[in-house]
């Protein structure tokens, strides 16, 4: 336990940040207090300081019994360094974009302690500088005042815990406005700001003034309630159920929160339908208006597909199978199975239907004989998948291009497609991979821009999970009554049939534990302890395999875990094997932001669908390396797997989190040659049947589980959490044909 001292201030450079919990703020740093003497560890919330900022600190002087001597920050204030060194280290730490250290020299040497002055003052002086034309002189300028701002905003947002990153982009986001709309409508920043969310926007509301039973209050918590409920798969939420969770998280009497969520309806935020419950019982559902709006055109698109007179491939009603069959086996060299016929049949004679089947069911097959046949009567074919490992995959399978479903659409910024049902998609036969990855918003945007006649396939395994966004589309197309004709692969392929990932993703399937003994594809290493597991876990991915089976572990070997918390959960094991394949170098640039530091050849994925960037945007779990970091321009370049270049500025540096391991729900759409997967007690409550089963048919050739025997009898006999709360199979159900 540190001892505290008497109060004190301390104005020192900030020469780097060692630790920054992203959640609490709490960060330890090394200061210089320019004495000449070594530098000073402090600790405390330093809420968005950078290295290069003189800082002025209030707190306390301590003595920790193991890192020794330490100043405890209570509060801080930025201050313009007086020294030449001063300057020349606060410009070139990249606090200024367009700055980095070399021209940060140059302007010292040129202007000395002045610089800052120079910069505040008269920017078009800086033309002075040896090979510092206009254009970049009037960047470096506008970047100076938005960094001001920025700063305003930043000592406004410091009594309320803010971080750096979250009011750079509260002032993109309003500008000039946003001291005021923080004032008077904080809760508009958990809607309109990516990475706030209602709990920060309720105690900015709470430091502003904004009372506990206000409705602004309540109508946020019943919004935010209901957008974590669509985070976690479900497209509404039975009325009772909203009103129980936001009770839970306003702290306020149900009379209140039921008379605001009848004023939202009324408002027309939010939609209150009758919908079947669980017990066949009517329920009163509650949805957000997006995902209202797109149920009801998703449902009535695939129906107006279903039921057209219209047909793209008119050649397929009236073929002679036995022939074009036999002429697909000389293409082939292989015979269809009974079902693969049939799937076959199918979708070259219906406008929608689904294949859908385990690992080593022949699904890739079927889908190749479909194109070949499709082909050869000079269909125009489009093949899609919602990843571009996926899509890369489909391409390879068939020896067509495929792209992913955003780029075939050719979403804009902000999320509008450039074909619809006015611009439908130039296709007779649209074949889209993954399908169990297609959340409501993204398959109602597809089956949109799909022309009446078109066929329309849709390929997945529907035991694996479902979509990380809202709704479980293909489940609900395979419900019992709905009108959408499929085809389900059950016959085991005798090649597939030898591979240990194929014979224990069916066993796991079948709530079987896994055989891992005497198999050269499948294994166990079996430890008890998670942190232990954690440790193997790096070992077997950085020195093991590669050694034995020669695999690359950066680019071949991906680690799939149940949860990002805990001691073998993706967040622990990413910082260990960040260490262990990507460590620190002198000669390599690194940002810090928060607690996670980015350096080039980092495997990293997106946290959020951002339509902003790239072609067509860059979405939730798509997974990249990064190529380069730039400390001068301040940004950070993400090659992905669709072999895109997306930049990213630092502030920006939010969206990504590292990718040496992931959440097994971001694997999906991917296949990897080795995947490892840490099975712990510690993730005991995610431990379920279609997550172990999602973590194995992601592999190609390997899978290695780490962890203990019970918790992979767990993961084996847990069914799950039953079905999300969707209305298409029931609106599909209900339409008369």
């Amino acid at each position: 336990m540190t001892q505290p001292f008497r109060g004190s201030v301390l104005e020192a450079t900030l020469e780097r940040i060692t630790f920054a919990n992203e959640d609490t703020g709490y960060t330890v740093a090394r200061v210089d207090p320019g004495r000449g003497g070594d530098l000073v560890t402090v600790v405390g919330s330093l809420l968005g300081a950078q290295p290069g900022e003189a800082l002025r600190m209030v707190g306390r002087w301590g003595s920790h019994p193991q890192y020794g001597k330490q100043f405890h920050v209570e509060d801080y204030s930025t201050v313009l360094p007086a020294t030449v060194q001063g300057v020349r280290r606060y410009l070139g730490s990249g606090l200024i974009k367009g700055i980095g250290p070399r021209l940060a020299e140059k302007i010292v040497d040129h202007f000395g302690v002045g610089a800052l002055e120079v910069i505040e003052n008269e920017p078009d002086r800086l033309i002075e500088v040896p090979k510092l034309g206009p254009k970049r002189t009037a960047l470096i300028a506008e970047a100076w005042e938005e960094q001001k701002a920025i700063k305003e905003v930043m000592v406004f947002l410091q009594g309320i815990g803010l971080s750096t990153s979250l009011a750079v982009r509260i002032y993109k986001q309003y500008t000039d406005s946003s001291i005021e709309i923080v004032r008077t409508e904080p809760y508009r920043l958990a809607t309109d700001v990516w990475g706030i969310g209602f709990k920060t926007a309720d105690t900015i509301a709470k430091a502003v003034g904004i009372p506990h039973d206000s409705p602004q209050r309540i109508k946020a918590g019943l919004q935010f309630t209901l957008s974590e409920a669509t985070g976690n798969g479900h497209c509404f939420l039975p009325d009772q159920e909203l009103i129980a969770e936001a009770i839970k998280i306003l702290q306020v009497d149900a009379g209140l929160v039921i008379e605001c969520l009848a004023q939202l309806v009324d408002e027309e935020g939010v939609v209150r339908e009758e919908v079947p419950g669980d017990d066949g019982e009517p329920a009163r559902a509650i949805y957000l208006l997006p995902f209202h709006r797109a149920e009801i055109s998703l449902s009535g698109q695939l129906l107006r597909l279903l039921r057209t007179s219209a047909d793209r491939m008119p050649a397929f009603a009236s073929v002679d199978w036995d022939r074009a069959l036999s002429w697909l086996h000389g293409r082939t060299g292989t015979e269809l199975a009974p079902e693969q016929e049939s799937a076959v049949r199918q979708a070259l004679t219906e406008r929608i239907s689904v294949l859908t089947g385990g690992p080593g069911c022949g699904k890739s097959f079927t889908v190749r004989s479909i194109v070949l046949l499709a082909a050869a009567k000079k269909a125009k074919i489009v093949l899609a998948a919602p990843t571009g490992r996926a899509a890369k995959r489909l391409t390879e399978l068939t020896g067509h291009e495929a792209a992913t479903v955003h780029r075939l659409l050719e979403l804009k910024p902000g999320g509008d497609a450039a074909y619809d049902k006015d611009r439908p998609l130039e296709a007779d036969l649209i074949v889209v991979d993954e399908a169990s990855m297609l959340d409501l918003l993204l398959a109602n945007k597809l089956v949109k821009a799909i022309a009446p006649g078109t066929h329309l396939l849709l390929v997945g395994d529907v035991d694996q999970l479902p979509s990380v966004g809202a709704g479980e589309v293909l489940r609900d197309l395979l419900t019992p009554g709905t009108p959408v004709p499929h085809v389900r692969l059950t016959r085991i392929f005798r090649q597939a049939s030898e591979s240990g990932v194929v014979t224990n993703a069916h066993r796991i399937n079948s709530g079987e534990y896994p055989l891992t003994k005497g198999l050269p594809d499948f294994f166990h290493f079996n430890v008890d302890d998670p942190e232990e597991a954690a440790g193997l876990t790096v070992d077997v991915v950085a020195r093991r395999i590669p050694a034995k089976f020669g695999l690359n572990p950066r680019r071949d070997v991906q680690v799939l875990a149940p949860m990002h918390r805990g001691p073998a959960g993706a967040g622990a094991l990413n910082t260990l094997l960040q260490e262990a394949l990507t460590p620190a170098r002198a000669d390599l640039p690194e940002r810090r932001f928060g607690g996670r530091v980015f350096r080039a050849g980092d495997k990293v994925t997106q946290l959020r669908n951002n339509y902003d960037k790239g072609a067509n945007g860059v979405f939730n779990g798509t997974q990249g390396v990064v190529v380069e970091v730039d400390p001068d321009e301040q940004r950070l370049t993400v090659r992905t797997d669709d072999e895109e270049e997306v930049e990213y500025e630092f502030t920006e540096l939010d969206e990504l989190a590292h990718a040496y391991a992931v959440s097994i729900h971001r694997s999906q759409g991917s296949e990897y040659p080795c995947v490892v997967v840490p099975v712990t007690t510690s993730a005991w409550m995610m431990l379920q049947r279609n997550l172990l089963y999602t973590a194995v048919t992601r592999a190609k050739k390997l899978v290695v589980l780490v962890g203990s025997k019970k918790a992979i009898g767990q993961a084996v006999r847990a069914v799950g959490a039953g079905r999300r709360h969707t209305g298409l199979a029931h609106r599909l159900q209900a339409t008369p044909g």
